[in-house]
């Protein structure tokens, strides 16, 4: 499966790698009172206590790449569509990634093959380039997102038994503010503002949409 191009979307400045590179974090920060509630859009203190005293004593340690097909005129990030069987976030976008294995030597290395096995990306088409703040899901997971950058003209073969379907989401529409609304949810009892992010015929929510607009926050942040 050829990696498409992406539709047109708005300018990226010329420095948009070395802000990135700037504002991401060199080493994960796995620190609880720093972890993101996956999703939110804004959190309040007593809506993150709410939603902290849910969580297991035992977080499981998973990781997630957050690729970024590094064309000279159009980047994007590679994102999945989950295959609609499976026991947890069916028929979700999300990123390539998974669960800490015992043969991992840490986070990026899980990310890193989770791609692999995911959407058929070699570890040597993938350079990370830092981290972004842990997101903490609901089912209990501590997720590190490890950004990358991916070379372009990659084949893909995803793997149908997880992924649905891979595409791009051009990276300037994943920094612009204006492409990020507020949705109100319920996690669990607790009503929380969300973020939600439109492509096409995508719609992006969740601990992803999280991520995504924390990429865009560091990105904003080191503006020149």
């Amino acid at each position: 499966m050829a990696v498409p191009a992406p539709a047109l979307a708005p300018e990226l400045p010329p420095d948009w790698r070395a802000r990135l590179r700037r504002g991401l974090l060199r080493t994960p920060d796995h620190r609880l009172e720093h972890c993101r509630a996956a999703g939110l859009a804004g959190e309040s203190p007593a809506v993150r206590a709410r939603l902290r005293a849910s969580w297991p004593a035992a977080l499981k340690v998973a990781a997630v790449l957050v690729p970024i097909v590094d064309r000279a005129d159009s980047p994007a990030l590679l994102m999945t569509l989950r295959a609609s069987h499976l026991r947890r976030h069916a028929g979700q976008i999300s990123f390539p990634g998974g669960q800490l294995e015992p043969g991992d030597a840490d986070v990026a290395a899980a990310a890193v093959r989770e791609t692999g096995e995911e959407i058929g990306v070699a570890a040597s088409a993938i350079e990370p380039i830092g981290f972004l703040p842990d997101h903490v899901v609901q089912t209990g997971y501590r997720i590190t997102p490890v950004v990358a950058l991916l070379q372009p003209g990659l084949t893909l073969t995803p793997d149908g038994t997880e992924v649905a379907e891979v595409f791009e989401l051009p990276l300037a529409i994943a920094l612009a503010a204006d492409r990020y609304r507020v949705a109100r949810r319920s996690i669990r009892g607790v009503d929380v503002d969300s973020w939600e992010l439109s492509f096409d015929q995508y719609t992006i929510w969740g601990a992803t949409a999280g991520m995504l607009a924390n990429l865009r926050e560091i990105f904003t942040e080191q503006a020149a």
